[in-house]
Formats: structure tokens, sequence, C-alpha cells
């Protein structure tokens, strides 16, 4: 991420705001979803969990009941500038069941609507940053934040009207420290808010701490 202005900074803190706002009111208006005994399965779930938590290895299980999975990369692709992020894309893919297709892209929301069996999504985190990357947030390009709210808002009306079951992966933020820059503490707000709107839309949540499962009511 490129150097900020304190105005870019302030605008993005601004921006971030609006969308932990707007998070808030959606949970204030949540109903209890319909089905709480069988909610994952046929359902929608959201995975949670910090780095190396287990979170993805438990979305892939729980994705493994189904006969065929849609598996959509949401995260930046592999480069030789950064060996470490290619190895851990590799990681991944080497563990997919071979019948799963996976979908590379950062147009999350077309896969999802145009899936025709159970999608994994992993994860939102990555999504994100390649959102926030591809919007101009960063370098505050004109119209970066009606951007980025197009196309959260896409995603969230995807995942609400989801005609598969889908299984979405996402860090949760909110318990570690607090980051040391100011771009690191935006991009936590709006994860946040990110991760509480696809909550409210979900059958199931899960938090993964430590390879253990707690079901969030």
């Amino acid at each position: 991420m490129p150097c900020m202005t304190n105005d870019a900074k302030r605008r993005l803190a601004e921006f971030a705001a609006r969308r932990l706002e707007a998070a808030a009111s959606a949970l204030r208006g949540r109903g209890q979803p319909a089905n709480r005994v069988n909610d994952v399965d046929g359902g929608k779930t959201l995975v949670l969990g910090g780095v190396r938590s287990g979170k993805s290895r438990y979305a892939e299980d729980l994705a493994n009941r189904y006969p065929a999975v849609t598996y959509v990369a949401a995260g930046m692709p592999p480069s030789d500038d950064d060996p470490e992020w290619s190895a851990r894309v590799a990681a991944h893919r080497a563990r997919r069941p071979s019948h799963w297709t996976t979908v590379e892209t950062g147009d999350v929301t077309a896969a999802l609507r145009d899936a025709e069996s159970p999608v994994l999504i992993d994860c939102l985190g990555t999504w994100l940053t390649r959102v926030l990357d591809e919007s101009g947030a960063w370098e505050q390009r004109d119209g970066w934040q009606q951007r980025v709210d197009e196309r959260l808002g896409a995603f969230a009306d995807a995942w609400r009207q989801a005609a598969v079951p889908a299984i979405a992966v996402s860090n949760e933020v909110g318990s570690g420290v607090v980051p040391a820059s100011a771009s690191g503490r935006i991009f936590r707000d709006v994860l946040g808010a990110l991760n509480t709107a696809v909550a409210t839309h979900s059958d199931a949540v899960r938090l993964i701490v430590a390879g253990r499962v707690l079901n969030l009511e």
C-alpha cells in the first residue's frame, strides 16, 4: 500500500465508519434464521478465524459433504514477486479434491450468482484487499468509495439470494493487536463490517480458534 496523506487517511476512515454503521443497522434489524437445527446443510455458512486457526480446513470439510463443489479462490493470483504468497496458494490448491471446480477470480459476486453447485469462497479478507486495490482506495482515485460500496453491496445481495449451499471463509480481525498503520486499521474496520453484513444473512456462523469450532448464535 502506498503512503497516504492525512486527507486520504481521513477519507478512508470516514468510509470505514459508514460501512460499520451500515453493518450495525443490518444486524439490529436481523430476524432469526428459519433453520437452526440443520443450518449448515443446504444453507449459508460463514466461517471466521484468525491466521492459521484452521478455518479453511474446516470449511473444506463442510464442503466435502457435497458431490460437486465450486471453489472460489478470491485472493490475488500467485506471483514471482511474492514467493510466500505463492507457496500459500500452492498449498491450498494441492489439498483440494480433484473433482472440485476451481474458479480463481476477483469477481466473487458473479461466481456466486452463476454457480450451479455448492460454493466455497476462500476468503473474504483477501478478496477485500483485491477490491480496495482495484478500486483505487489507497491512491484515492476519483469514485473509489462508490466502486467499493457497489462491489461489497452486490456481494452481500448475492449472498443473501444464493440459490445453492454456500460457505464463505473470512478473517476474524477484531481480536488481535491494533494494526500499526492507518491503512491496516481501516482494512480491519471495513472487513469487520463486511463480516457482519454476511453473518446477518447466514444460517450459521462458525468461529475457529486453534482448530476448535465455536457456534455463534
